[in-house]
């Protein structure tokens, strides 16, 4: 009776070993997205200090940079100052930068600006989070860098860097197309 309680507990084991083996061997950070190269869902969403709205299809012919964030989410502290220094840097040369409050309030939302020393960006309300789900997101923080033909170019899941920013938009600017 035991060989059989054997032989039932390695017919059960080893494929859950196997799974467990091949999931060690995958990036988790690397998580592919159909979005780039592709048109960047549109949206018209409204600015959170209740300033409008902001429609993807009107900024065409300039870069965009979109990052979901929210006030519960850690890592988006990290990034804060990197996208708030680089949309100031990015002024006024074709590029528009622009939060996307995901699952969260208004209010924790404009509280949390506030305790991070303030925003140079809009945030946009993602009521219902449908831009969200037309962009794929996984979690927060996720940034998306939409070129100007409307193209998504760019999707980093985690923080993102000043550095990695402008690895991503000085080609743009430049004309040379996808980095």
């Amino acid at each position: 009776m035991n060989w059989r309680r054997s032989m039932l507990g390695l017919v059960v084991g080893l494929p859950l070993v196997a799974l467990l083996g091949f999931g060690l061997t995958r990036d988790p950070a690397r998580i592919p997205s159909p979005l780039p190269g592709k048109p960047a869902p549109d949206f018209s969403l409204p600015v959170m200090d209740g300033e409008g709205q902001v429609t993807l299809a009107a900024l065409r012919g300039q870069v965009v940079v979109l990052n979901f964030w929210a006030s519960w989410c850690l890592e988006c502290r990290y990034e804060h100052r990197d996208l708030s220094r680089s949309a100031e840097a990015y002024e006024g040369k074709g590029v528009h930068f622009f939060g996307v409050l995901y699952n969260d309030t208004a209010e924790n939302g404009r509280r949390w600006i506030e305790e991070m020393g303030g925003q140079s960006y809009p945030t946009l309300l993602d009521g219902g989070s449908r831009v969200a789900i037309n962009y794929g997101l996984y979690g927060v923080p996720e940034t998306f860098i939409i070129d100007q033909t409307g193209t998504v170019v760019h999707k980093q899941i985690g923080p993102i860097t000043a550095d990695r920013l402008a690895e991503m938009i000085d080609p743009l600017l430049a004309g040379e197309g996808r980095p």
